[in-house]
């Protein structure tokens, strides 16, 4: 009974949808206040059918209603009741329910705090989130209905993806998602003020603090995603350039130059051009990455669904999103463009330079990530490109990113004086040149990643701080948003230091042992104590027992398993990590050998936390600046 009601809530709100969206557009074009009024009502209704519907299906996965397809797929007896919750969204039917959910859910806070937007544009903004949502509800019942019965029904279900069932994942889609859905709100004040051809001056004010918030939730949910595959992978890394991981890249760095384009926009109305069309391509990659990973074109641990008709359909809807937003720009191209200039020497002309070079290393990313998939599909044989690519090609881009992020804070808009600001920022580039070539000296062995991390970070740091002095010594106060750039800036400065520094200093070693053996890395001595069976409800683990002595003291016990999942019989590595402000040291448990050997993988990860440390810092830059922006409708 209860999937029958959670499918019958999605046909509602499949139709509240497109009278959502038909209201919304026609009553603004028409300035009926009426068919605006509804638009409102009918986006709140939707909100509420889309959340039963969600319920129902998260309800059967609770109680294990293996009657429901889905739930017999992706769950199992065994599965604990948080990872049950978990597989409402762990598939493919239930991933795009999520994403419904979410867009409804950002379309009722458009209609409840965007009240105080011109009643037009609120309503072609209401309308085209509604046109949206017409859509994904209509791929969900359509073709990934996620309650499908079985009859009969089995005994038990095929068990939830071993490596879903961890609390990252838990959390890592969802904050994803509500970061690819939030594009979507920046993508329909685009499309609302490219239909009416009025781009009031307000406009970039209007999209900031939505923009921001969506930023922030796409930073987290990436930075989740790179933490869960450093533990629960069991290889040590943090990112490989997966094409999974590329899909959710390429819409952070869009939407990165989008954050800034907008600054620039609704500071002095230049830009616009490259504002409304960063819009639009944020929401545009968002739907690409959601089609690279949910339409069974990648073999990765993300990508399971195998259905070619579920990815034409996205495919297709991707191409009519790209196609009819980018016709529309190109219509009101004329109407988009503003008056204005500014100098090659000023505030507008570093980050927009910035910016051109953010969106050159996304189409590296993505010539990266689709070039492979094109000659496959085109039968021209099978590449991989992989991180040796990536890291000469992206890294190389971001260099001039992060030495404009130093310098742009400290440039006056319109017109800079260039020996003027040089003289400005000379002491904070010749400390961050001293840093950067003095620090690795001191860690003992000088190295080119370490030096670049430090100079990179410390000139970021330097230029932001100063900066921020400097503009309150001049106004005696500082606005929120103010805060907010400085501690994105400085959570970014955390994170280069943490990757250059990592990068330069890990070391690893894999080794045969057995008990009473030890082996030695770095500084740190690991005695192999042997392996015992533990059960646990959902699976059985074989767990090893490390001692990790470091001058001749025990400091740690490490604990690292191999996992046999008892449903699907799938076996899963559970890396054993000691966490550290200053490095990780990282085990993870190999394949048994013979004479009661095993293979043992040890790693040292100096500062390998400052890189998520520095994007929490970043997240909650964001929410300040989008705080401060939606309070004083000034950019910072």
């Amino acid at each position: 009974m209860i999937p029958e009601l959670g499918h019958l809530s999605l046909i509602i709100a499949l139709q509240l949808a497109l009278l959502q969206g038909v209201m919304g557009l026609v009553g603004a074009s028409r300035d009926n206040r009426l068919w605006m009024a509804i638009a409102r009502g009918a986006a709140q209704g939707q909100w509420l059918f889309v959340l039963l519907g969600f319920l129902a299906l998260a309800w059967s996965f609770l109680i294990n209603d293996f009657s429901v397809m889905n739930v017999a797929d992706h769950s199992s007896r065994h599965l604990p009741p948080q990872y049950r919750i978990a597989a409402t969204w762990g598939s493919h039917e239930g991933s795009f329910l999520l994403w419904t959910l979410l867009l409804a859910s950002w379309t009722l806070v458009i209609v409840i705090a965007g009240r105080q937007l011109p009643a037009e544009l609120h309503a072609r903004v209401i309308g085209v989130l509604g046109l949206l949502s017409f859509c994904f509800l209509a791929f969900v019942l359509f073709t990934s209905n996620p309650f499908m019965r079985l009859h009969p029904p089995p005994a038990n279900g095929n068990d939830l993806n071993p490596l879903l069932q961890d609390p990252g994942m838990v959390i890592h889609p969802p904050l994803l998602y509500m970061g690819y859905v939030g594009f979507s709100v920046a993508f329909a004040f685009a499309i609302a003020a490219l239909i009416s051809g009025k781009f009031d001056e307000d406009w970039a004010h209007w999209i900031r603090p939505w923009t921001l918030i969506a930023w922030a939730f796409l930073t987290l949910g990436v930075a989740v995603g790179s933490f869960w595959a450093y533990y629960e992978l069991g290889w040590g890394g943090w990112w490989f350039w997966d094409p999974s991981e590329n899909a959710s890249l390429m819409p952070w760095l869009a939407g990165t130059a989008l954050v800034h384009s907008l600054v620039v926009t609704g500071r002095s109305g230049v830009l616009r051009v490259w504002t409304v069309f960063l819009s639009l391509a944020a929401f545009s990659l968002a739907l690409l990455g959601t089609f690279l990973v949910r339409s069974g074109v990648l073999s990765s641990v993300h990508a399971f669904a195998q259905d070619p008709l579920r990815g034409l359909f996205i495919l297709v809807f991707l191409g009519l999103v790209v196609s009819g937003s980018l016709l529309l720009f190109a219509k009101r191209a004329a109407v988009v463009k503003v008056a204005g200039h500014f100098k090659v020497v000023s505030r507008e002309a570093a980050m927009l330079t910035g910016n051109v070079f953010l969106l050159i290393a996304l189409l590296t990313v993505m010539l990266g990530t689709l070039y492979p998939l094109v000659l496959d599909a085109l039968d021209l044989g099978k590449i991989s490109v992989g991180p040796p690519y990536f890291n000469a090609v992206f890294v190389p881009l971001m260099v001039p990113v992060l030495l404009l992020l130093g310098i742009a804070p400290w440039m006056r808009w319109g017109q800079e004086q260039l020996t003027v600001l040089l003289q400005r920022v000379r002491w904070q580039a010749l400390l961050a040149v001293v840093l950067g070539g003095l620090l690795p000296f001191v860690a003992g062995d000088w190295r080119w990643q370490a030096a670049l991390g430090v100079t990179l970070a410390g000139w970021i740091s330097l230029t932001t701080v100063s900066g921020l002095v400097q503009r309150y010594r001049a106004t005696a106060s500082l606005p929120l948003s103010a805060y907010g750039m400085g501690f994105a800036h400085i959570g970014l400065a955390v994170g280069v230091l943490g990757m250059g520094l990592v990068s330069a200093y890990q070391s690893e070693k894999t080794i045969a042992m057995k008990p009473g053996e030890s082996a030695t890395l770095g500084a740190y001595e690991f005695v192999f104590k042997g392996t015992q069976e533990v059960p646990v409800a959902n699976y059985s683990a074989m767990r090893g027992t490390l001692v990790l002595n470091k001058s001749g003291t025990e400091v740690a016990t490490l604990l690292p398993e191999k996992r046999m999942y008892r449903s699907s019989q799938k076996p899963i590595t559970e890396a054993a990590i000691r966490y550290g402000f200053f490095g990780d040291i990282y085990v993870a448990l190999g394949e048994p050998l013979t004479d009661g050997r095993w293979s043992v993988q040890l790693y040292l990860k100096p500062f390998v936390g400052w890189l998520w440390g520095g994007a929490l810092i970043m997240v909650l830059g964001a929410v300040l600046a989008a705080i401060g922006a939606r309070r004083q409708g000034v950019p910072a």
